[in-house]
C-alpha cells in the first residue's frame, strides 16, 4: 500500500467528446462541464433514491432488521434473491426461495411493497437447461419474470462481464486481470452450454452494469437507463451508486452527499449487500439508522428499483446510448477501481462539504 507522502503520481482519463476528466489526487473528480438538468419526480419530489440490495450470505436474521426500517420510513427498495438452492462450491452462500422459512420472508417483502429481483439463478455455474428452471421457478414462486438482474460474482453464467463489458478499455481489463485466476464469462455466447441471452432478452428489462463512487448518478450516466446495441441480448442498463459494504454505504450516503443529491435533483440507486456488517445481533448499525433517517425526512421520491428505471424512461425517451457517454463511464469505472485496489482514501466531491464549498464558491466538481 502507498502511503500519503509517496504516493505522489496523478493519473487522468480524459474523454475530450464528453470534457470529463479525473484526477487521482481527489482534488477534481469528473463531470459532464455542461449543466445537469434537475429532474421533476412524481408529486413534486426533489430527487429519487432507492436500494438494490445484493442477496450474497443473506439470511433472514442478518437482513430482516434493515427491512423492517426500511418498511417503517416508507421507503420501498429492491431484493435480489436465488431462486435455486446455494451450493457449498459456489461463490458467496446464502438463503435461497429453496427454503421455505426465508421465500415466506421474501414473499412478505412483496406484499408490503418491495420489489423482488434476480441475482443470477444461484450463487454457482449455471448452465442454459439450470437457467431455464431457475427463471420459472422465480416467476412461479414470485408471480412473473424478475424485471431485473444482477451478474452474480464469478459464475460462469454471467452475462456481458469481464472484458465483455467493455468497449475502449478491453485491453486494459484484461492486461489489469491477467495475474488473477482467469474466469470466463459465457452468458452471452451463443456457442457455449452457458448461454442465455436470449432468455434475458426476453424475460429481463433491466440489468445492472458500472457502480460509481458518486451519489447523483446523472453525473456519470445521465441517459440512464440506455440500450446498448454492442451488447443485444440486455434491453436496457443500468448504474448504481457503491455501498457494498456497511463502511462505503455510510460513506455514500453522508449528511454532505445526501444535501448535493438533494441539491441536485439527482437519482441514486445504491448497491448494498445488506448481508455485510448492516445487522449486529439483531440490531441495525447505528450509523446506518441515522443516515436512512435523515434520507427519509428529506422531500425525495423512495420506489423500488425497477419503478424508478421506468419512469426515467419515460422522462428521458433515450434507448441508446451514445459512444462518447459509454466511455466516459468506462474510464470513471476504472478510475475509481484502480484507486480502491491501491488502498488509497482521498475525498470525493461528495465527500466534501457541500455547505463549505457553496459558501466559499469553490468550483463545482
Amino acid at each position: 500500500m502507498l502511503s500519503e507522502q509517496r504516493f505522489e503520481a496523478t493519473a487522468i482519463f480524459c474523454c475530450k467528446r464528453c470534457s470529463y476528466r479525473y484526477f487521482i489526487d481527489g482534488k477534481f473528480r469528473g463531470k459532464s462541464l455542461t449543466q445537469i438538468s434537475k429532474n421533476k419526480f412524481p408529486d413534486n419530489r426533489k430527487f429519487a433514491f432507492t436500494i438494490l440490495d445484493d442477496t450474497d450470505l443473506s439470511t433472514i436474521d442478518n437482513v430482516g432488521p434493515i427491512y423492517q426500517l426500511l418498511a417503517e420510513l416508507g421507503m420501498r427498495t429492491t431484493k435480489s434473491v436465488w431462486p435455486l438452492a446455494s451450493v457449498p462450491e459456489g461463490r458467496q452462500g446464502g438463503d435461497s426461495l429453496q427454503e421455505a422459512d426465508y421465500l415466506r420472508f421474501v414473499l412478505d417483502l412483496q406484499t408490503q411493497g418491495f420489489e423482488i429481483s434476480l441475482h443470477n439463478v444461484r450463487n454457482h455455474d449455471a448452465t442454459r437447461e439450470m437457467i431455464d428452471l431457475g427463471l420459472e421457478e422465480y416467476r412461479k414462486v414470485v408471480g412473473s419474470y424478475p424485471r431485473i438482474q444482477t451478474n452474480h460474482s464469478t459464475n460462469r453464467d454471467n452475462i456481458y462481464w469481464g472484458a465483455a463489458r467493455f468497449n475502449r478499455l478491453k485491453l486494459l481489463y484484461k492486461a489489469g486481470t491477467a495475474l488473477q485466476d482467469g474466469h470466463t464469462f459465457e452468458g452471452h455466447n451463443p456457442d457455449t452450454a452457458y448461454f442465455w441471452g436470449d432468455l434475458c432478452r426476453e424475460r429481463v428489462e433491466y440489468v445492472r452494469n458500472f457502480v460509481f463512487r458518486e451519489i447523483n448518478l446523472d453525473r456519470v450516466n445521465p441517459t440512464m437507463p440506455y440500450h446498448d446495441e454492442s451488447r443485444p441480448f440486455v434491453n436496457n442498463w443500468f448504474s448504481s451508486c457503491r455501498g457494498g459494504n456497511v463502511d462505503s454505504f455510510c460513506e455514500m450516503l453522508s449528511e454532505a452527499n445526501q444535501e448535493r443529491l438533494e441539491d441536485e435533483g439527482g437519482v441514486c440507486i445504491m448497491y448494498v449487500h445488506f448481508a455485510c456488517g448492516f445487522v449486529t445481533r439483531g440490531a441495525v448499525h447505528p450509523r446506518v439508522e441515522e443516515l436512512l433517517r435523515r434520507m427519509a425526512g428529506r422531500n425525495g421520491w423512495f420506489a423500488p428499483v425497477s419503478t424508478v428505471l421506468d419512469f426515467l424512461r419515460k422522462e428521458r425517451k433515450a434507448l441508446t446510448i451514445p459512444s462518447a457517454e459509454l466511455t466516459s463511464m468506462e474510464q470513471r469505472w476504472a478510475f475509481d477501481k484502480a484507486a480502491l485496489l491501491m488502498g488509497r482514501v482521498f475525498p470525493d466531491p461528495q465527500t466534501l462539504d457541500y455547505r463549505s464549498r457553496q459558501k466559499s464558491h469553490a468550483p463545482s466538481y
